[in-house]
């Protein structure tokens, strides 16, 4: 299987590329046009045999089999259906989509096209911990799944992102952007098809000076079989060791178990901690060393013409439920808290 990288705005292209070299699929080239010049020096040295190509030159190959696309949010959807209706499968970023008219349109791509739209959630896919909680649950450890709890906290990291970052047109807002991982793995656990976002919002807590920048978002969703809560923001302090201390806790019937993706603050090592908790006791599984499975799933998917990393119908239904969440949000009160607004002043 041969693909192409285009949209070098984001360094989640990082992972997607060497996913996919990894499950043995070969690079094709690569386009250098990008938003944010220390993504593509971030690229050129970690891939540093790739081809430098136009995105023309790339789409028009008929040898390449896959595009993957980390570009500006608004910018992937047109992307996606230009590659699709070129005889491309599509692997893009989180957010797929931005707006309702862009799903409807990659959605009407793929009825026509046939080909495959996949959204990487690199918060379940590239986490090991997720892997290892699948398996738990199918094996019934904590029994039916009645409610999930996903925190998603992030680095702002400020000074080194692009314009487009900070303004809602082009990055579709908190909840349609953070929170489509959370919503992706509310449906996986629960083994939901679709669920009602009951409510939702957003707010500014911290960046005032950023009309069009959300730095704090929620959302209460349910489906037919379980509910879920969901807490997505940019308050990541300097002192973890790490971009943000994502969480996911879920409820069983008979037990819990608590993902600690990236650190597990004052305490183990490492990355991908598993908490069980059942009727035997409670124990910490490392889970850093379970494969990941869904850019071989998705190599084989373009071969054999399956769903095995995805379905379809769950990635258009995540992009769905993200985009009613930021559409419905209400505003969050952002009124200063005790003594913040003087250390806010001061800041400035």
């Amino acid at each position: 299987m041969r693909f192409a990288a285009i949209g070098l705005d984001h360094r989640h292209i990082f992972h997607m590329v060497g996913g996919l070299l990894e499950a043995g699929a070969e690079c094709a080239g690569f386009d250098p046009a990008t938003s944010d010049e220390r993504v593509l020096a971030g690229f050129r040295e970690r891939f540093p045999d790739l081809t430098p190509l136009p995105a023309d030159r790339l789409i028009d190959d008929p040898s390449i089999d896959l595009v993957v696309c980390a570009g500006i949010p608004s910018e992937r959807a047109a992307l996606a259906v230009r590659a699709m209706r070129a005889g491309k499968d599509v692997m893009v970023d989180k957010p797929g989509v931005t707006t309702f008219a862009q799903l409807a349109e990659v959605e009407a791509a793929v009825a026509q096209t046939g080909r495959i739209f996949s959204v990487c959630f690199s918060e379940r896919f590239i986490v090991p911990a997720t892997i290892v909680a699948g398996k738990l649950i199918a094996d019934g450890a904590i029994g039916r799944v009645v409610q999930t709890i996903g925190l998603g906290p992030h680095r702002l990291n400020r000074a080194i992102r692009p314009a487009w970052f900070f303004d809602k047109r082009w990055f579709g807002g908190i909840l349609t952007d953070i929170a489509s991982h959370q919503i992706d793995q509310f449906l996986h656990f629960t083994g939901s098809t679709d669920a009602e976002i009951i409510a939702s919002g957003t707010g500014r807590f911290g960046t005032y000076d950023l009309p069009e920048f959300e730095d704090f978002g929620e959302i209460l969703l349910r489906s037919d079989r379980a509910g879920g809560y969901i807490r997505v923001d940019w308050f990541t302090a300097d002192g973890l060791p790490t971009w943000g201390d994502g969480r996911l806790t879920i409820l069983g019937t008979e037990g819990t178990i608590e993902l600690r993706k990236y650190v597990d603050i004052a305490g183990r090592e490492g990355t991908d901690h598993v908490f069980l908790v059942d009727k035997a006791g409670t124990r910490h599984i490392d889970a850093s060393r379970e494969p990941l499975t869904y850019f071989r799933n998705l190599v084989a998917d373009i071969g054999a013409r399956t769903q095995t990393a995805a379905t379809q119908s769950h990635v258009f239904t995540v992009c769905r439920l993200a985009l009613e969440a930021q559409d419905k949000a209400m505003p969050l009160p952002q009124k200063p808290g005790h003594g913040s607004a003087d250390r806010f002043e001061t800041t400035l």
